[in-house]
């Protein structure tokens, strides 16, 4: 195997590979990369058995085809080392060394058979439909902080996908919860699609984003009963889904809040995140006294002290509730437009959150007691 690559696309795809390998993983061929070049490129495929990555780079001059497998986080390290935009030549002189080469480096890295490297060979192409990476990256942005990191209800440890039909309007809806509070965001579809509802794990969704936010283009989908595939440009993810059922969330949208808070979505996040710096752990709740027009926001922790501060806003009843900072902040951060609106009822019932500037997307948030 022989072959000369650029340092750059070579970084590019290296990067992607260090989210999906396990720093401790068991088996030494899980740490390594499998390095293939054929048919006039270069593929590289990282795997940590739950989810796989395959990038091709097309930019290569091969002199001699062949395949083998090397320490991914090494051959990163001395990668992004190397000077950008410099040609790097690979070469193995043995069948268990890798040689790559570069202005005056010389590194002779250790290497493991191709053959050892777990690959799954599945047809995915019996549901298939493409959506664009910008609307998906949307979906997965809206709902990814709402995510659970309890292990114990596993099947809230991702976002929910699913199709949904309002009128004759066919959507595709993702919704996440950690049972203290949820983020819903649908986006169009032209038609209607084959699509099993899944659960997509909390790793792949953020692997997924690191690809969509470089990648301007569509996402071909296609899923089996347990796993599903996303195709980009030259890259491929397929990961496993996580088996379990989400809970009916549609019931859990608040119905009867007819308080509504409007307020201005920078002075307001601003606002939340000032008051919130004397609370060491940000869990301490923010205490909305709310009336006329006026928010007062204020947090107050027995060892630091407290904070205060007053908004103008647009409001008619009068009502005191105290809300996790973090939680607002998290959502507040993901709106599109100037403003914000919430929906109230009273002090212990749950807030429903929109977005003027996006009607596909609500949130809803939990009280906090006290």
């Amino acid at each position: 195997m022989k072959f000369n690559v650029n340092q750059q696309d070579l970084q590019k795809s290296l990067s992607y590979c260090q989210g999906v390998i396990e720093k401790r993983s068991t088996l030494p061929i899980l740490s390594n990369i499998l390095l293939d070049v054929s048919n006039d490129k270069l593929t590289i495929t990282a795997t940590d058995l739950d989810l796989i990555f395959i990038n091709q780079i097309s930019n290569v001059e091969i002199l001699e085809e062949g395949k083998t497998t090397t320490s991914s986080s090494i051959t990163y390290d001395i990668v992004r080392k190397f000077s950008s935009g410099n040609k790097i030549n690979f070469s193995n002189p043995s069948e268990n060394k890798l040689q790559l080469e570069s202005e005056k480096s010389i590194f002779n890295l250790n290497c493991i058979s191709a053959s050892e490297f777990p690959l799954t060979d599945e047809n995915f192409n019996q549901n298939e439909f493409s959506i664009k990476s910008k609307e998906l990256l949307k979906l997965l942005n809206k709902c990814k902080f709402s995510v659970s990191n309890d292990e114990t209800r596993h099947y809230l440890s991702g976002i929910f996908f699913h199709q949904t039909q309002t009128d004759d309007k066919i959507f595709l809806t993702s919704v996440a919860t950690d049972s203290h509070r949820m983020s819903i965001s649908k986006i169009r579809l032209q038609n209607k699609i084959e699509f099993e509802p899944i659960i997509l794990p909390k790793k792949t969704i953020f692997q997924l984003c690191s690809l969509l936010e470089a990648y301007e283009g569509d996402v071909k989908i296609s899923n089996i009963k347990s796993k599903i595939k996303f195709e980009l440009n030259n890259s491929i993810l397929i990961s496993k889904l996580i088996d379990g059922k989400f809970p009916n969330y549609v019931q859990v949208i608040p119905k009867e809040n007819q308080k509504k808070l409007e307020v201005d979505l920078k002075l307001f996040l601003n606002s939340v995140d000032r008051v919130a710096s004397v609370s060491l752990d940000k869990k301490d709740g923010v205490k909305f006294n709310l009336s006329k027009d006026n928010l007062n926001l204020s947090v107050n922790n027995t060892n630091s002290g407290d904070g205060k501060e007053s908004l103008n806003v647009k409001f008619d009843h009068e009502l005191d509730i105290s809300f996790n900072s973090r939680y607002l902040i998290d959502v507040a951060s993901q709106l599109d437009g100037d403003g914000i609106e919430i929906y109230l009822k009273d002090t212990t019932s749950p807030a429903l959150i929109r977005d003027p500037a996006d009607f596909d997307s609500i949130y809803v948030i939990m009280p906090m007691k006290g």
